[in-house]
């Protein structure tokens, strides 16, 4: 990223904001919070650290607006009505997606928000809240669109569990679990959600 002259504001001329955001993004993706450096942002983005906070405000300023670009970029999008038949149809287009996403190799291994900021340093429990209220936000959307093919406490129950998954299939991407591999877990869950449904009747 070319570094212009600054402006008196700190910010150098012709600042690319959205490449800026784009490479802060997959770094925090990558590497997560607290393993990325203000120097090492700097030298991916170059530009001096008085154009990164002019620009951003701070380090924790960046990585919320990469969250909000990583949210327009990479979420796994829930099934619309008339998308999905059957709820066991809604769940696979759900899990199919995640693999997808962790999988894709235009973009960085595993889910920067299913697992970002799980363990984090207490003076980043703002931004580790963060991160959490989104997941929660997830499930609890996951839950509604579940809802229209079963009870409110089945989706409930099953949208935490497939948050788990999710979970669990962004880790297994970041080991080095191929797209193949995955999809096998995703058949695992939906022949475990067919048969509890045929168990109930």
């Amino acid at each position: 990223m070319k570094q212009d002259t600054p402006s008196r504001g700190g910010r150098p001329r012709g600042f690319d904001r959205d490449g800026a955001l784009d490479v802060a993004m997959r770094l925090f993706w990558r590497h997560g919070y607290e393993g990325v450096s203000i120097g090492e942002l700097t030298r991916a983005l170059d530009i001096a650290p008085p154009s990164l906070y002019a620009a951003f405000g701070s380090k924790a300023g960046l990585y919320e607006e990469a969250l909000r670009r990583y949210e327009a970029l990479v979420s796994v999008e829930l099934p619309q009505p008339g998308d999905a038949a059957t709820l066991e149809d809604a769940v696979r287009q759900m899990l199919e997606a995640s693999v997808r996403a962790v999988t894709d190799p235009a973009g960085e291994l595993g889910c920067m928000i299913s697992t970002g900021m799980i363990s984090a340093h207490a003076e980043h429990e703002d931004l580790a809240r963060a991160v959490s209220d989104r997941r929660n936000r997830y499930r609890e959307a996951m839950l509604r669109t579940l809802a229209r093919w079963t009870g409110e406490a089945e989706a409930a129950a099953l949208a935490r569990y497939l948050t788990a998954v999710m979970q669990g299939l962004s880790v297994q991407a970041r080991d080095g679990a191929g797209a193949d591999a995955l999809s096998l877990i995703v058949d695992e869950v939906l022949a475990g959600l067919r048969a509890r449904r045929q168990r109930a009747g």
